[in-house]
């Protein structure tokens, strides 16, 4: 079974990465940063925040979704707040989501906050709502259920070392996991974490059972030459002792 993660950035690599997603067909993706407006009047909107202004891909859900057709489509929202078509409000769904191919059996699911609770009316001050997903799932390979639970972890403006928040945080994607995992289940536990290697987060993954894999096995980035930004790390996967040993690039 081929599982999947990667921030979306909001649909802004779109015209690349929708073709890739269909062309690798993971039987899990999870992907945060997702964008979800219904009855959007274009295809693109705009994000902004004090001085920050960014290309929004409308209804990137729907877009993924479309190119991934075998999957199940499953939308976690975490807020509503406005993007602009020019001066003129969007309300607009903004989240995490997960596809899960409709070969691979759903049997328990559970989705939740890591930060904060649902935003109906704005996106909120920083740090924002940051929600989770978590999926029970049959490997017919394996012969054994799999829990693939996922994060976009809280972004502060000061940084990504840890603080009380963050130690939260991952303190409730783990009680996400553990609610829909039995014993003896293999577990994989990713996202966009937002925290740094050598995290509290990932002394919490262990607890579980969990080992990261992308700090685990060398890997000294999860960024593309799209990010310009010194810092290369933030996305990660970590893994109970049973897929230890399997197939990992980053």
């Amino acid at each position: 079974m081929k599982i999947m993660s990667l921030n979306g950035w909001g649909g802004r690599v779109h015209e690349r990465l929708v073709p890739y997603l269909a062309e690798t067909e993971p039987d899990i993706l999870c992907l945060q940063e997702v964008v979800h407006t219904p009855g959007a009047p274009r295809h693109w909107l705009t994000y902004r925040d004090t001085d920050i202004e960014l290309p929004q891909r409308a209804n990137f859900f729907d877009d993924v979704a479309s190119a991934l057709p075998d999957h199940v489509a499953i939308f976690c929202p975490a807020a509503i707040g406005d993007l602009w078509d020019e001066e003129i409000r969007v309300a607009s769904q903004w989240g995490l989501a997960t596809f899960v191919h409709r070969r691979v059996p759903i049997v328990a699911q559970a989705q939740g906050f890591v930060h904060k609770s649902f935003s109906a009316n704005s996106y909120g001050s920083h740090p924002r709502s940051r929600s989770a997903h978590v999926v029970r799932v049959f490997d017919f390979e394996l012969g054994e259920p799999v829990v693939v639970g996922h994060m976009h972890g809280l972004r502060d403006l000061a940084g990504k070392g840890d603080t009380h928040e963050r130690r939260n945080q991952a303190q409730r994607l783990s009680a996400l996991i553990a609610s829909v995992t039995e014993p003896g289940d293999a577990i994989v536990a990713c996202g966009d974490f937002n925290v740094l290697p050598g995290s509290e987060t990932f002394d919490t993954l262990k607890k579980m059972g969990l080992n990261d894999l992308v700090t685990g096995r060398g890997f000294t980035s999860t960024r593309t030459s799209l990010y310009t930004k010194p810092n290369r790390f933030a996305d990660y996967m970590a893994v109970s002792q049973a897929l230890d040993h399997a197939q990992f690039d980053a």
